[in-house]
């Protein structure tokens, strides 16, 4: 089921919009209607109509409710477009981010980027060694507890964006960069989670650029913490959201794409994690509570950066970030603050 979160015309307030074929269907104006045509209640769906985390908590016991809804909208043909207004908005407001990196390819080919880019006298030795023996140095490969564990970093559920609009470019960066991933949507608590309940707690997915200064993200993390201002200044999530129903049984098999002022520039596919979706919430939840609203993605999906691509942003450039049944992600890059 396709869902996303729309604000209302009338009395304020927001609405789960569920699609239905070419159009969309606001759950709350649509329940009005169904009180005053069929003089029945729908308390499982009116009790989720304005939440969709919680409707994607709930979906398995609203179905019946939903078809019901569904078919009275059919059936009378009616009008509900003009009941909400068309601006893209975040499907929810996540109180927590956590960004894995499940992708040894990228990790690697991430890292080779970085060289590239910023250490041109390393490139040059590290670029001989590859060619010689066929890798790259082992300080430039994932560590080991990587392979052990599903690691991630915390970022700022604070400054995220949806579709459209403007990607802020921060004055202390000159490389911006765009990261394609696949986000996961919690709707259940969790704690100690073992990866088949951690599973069973995501609700749905979404497309998530993880907007990275890549000049400002290697100093940090040679500091022995993670990354800060390299990250959190900026993500993107998209405004449609897939319940995991749809998508979990392909969720290794989703092409991907990115598209910067309609140029393809990279291609990909979610499949080669090295540790599944059930095991990074899992590993979320050791030791410590995971609640409803918080937003897990797998890291960049290999292939889809500018670090790896050499496809760097620039201000004004569109990036189209897609996902093959969730749906497309678009942001127009800002200004640099300190040229404003």
């Amino acid at each position: 089921m396709r869902l996303r979160r729309v604000r209302l015309r009338e009395n304020g307030g927001f609405s789960v919009a569920l699609r239905d074929g070419d159009r969309w269907i606001p759950v709350v104006p649509a329940l009005a209607r169904h009180r005053a045509e069929r003089a029945a209640e729908l308390p499982g769906l009116a009790a989720v109509a304005r939440d969709v985390v919680a409707f994607c908590a709930e979906l398995e016991n609203i179905r019946v409710e939903v078809d019901q809804l569904l078919e009275l909208v059919r059936a009378e043909n009616l009008e509900l477009e003009s009941t909400f207004h068309a601006d893209a908005l975040l499907p929810f407001a996540p109180v927590s981010f956590r960004d894995f990196m499940l992708y040894e390819e990228h990790a690697i080919a991430a890292a080779r980027g970085m060289v590239k880019r910023f250490m041109p006298g390393a490139w040059r030795f590290v670029s001989a060694y590859e060619s010689v023996f066929g890798t790259l140095p082992a300080r430039m490969r994932p560590k080991p507890i990587w392979y052990e564990k599903p690691i991630y970093y915390m970022g700022s559920h604070i400054n995220f964006f949806a579709d459209g609009d403007t990607l802020p470019w921060p004055a202390y960066t000159s490389a911006l960069d765009y990261e394609l991933e696949l986000g996961a949507v919690i709707c259940r608590h969790l704690h100690d989670a073992s990866p088949e309940q951690a599973l069973r707690a995501i609700g749905g997915f979404v497309v998530v650029n993880d907007v990275s200064a890549r000049d400002v993200q290697y100093p940090e993390m040679t500091s022995g913490f993670g990354p800060v201002k390299a990250k959190n200044f900026a993500n993107a999530m998209s405004t449609e959201l897939v319940t995991a129903d749809e998508i979990l049984p392909r969720i290794t098999e989703l092409d991907v794409e990115v598209r910067i002022n309609g140029t393809s520039c990279g291609r990909g596919n979610t499949a080669g994690m090295q540790h599944s979706i059930g095991e990074m919430a899992a590993y979320a939840s050791l030791g410590e509570r995971v609640i409803p609203g918080e937003l897990l993605a797998t890291g960049t999906i290999p292939g889809c950066s500018g670090m790896e691509t050499g496809q760097w942003l620039a201000p004004g450039d569109e990036i189209e970030l897609k996902i093959d049944g969730i749906g497309t992600l678009r942001n127009v890059v800002g200004t640099p603050a300190a040229s404003r």
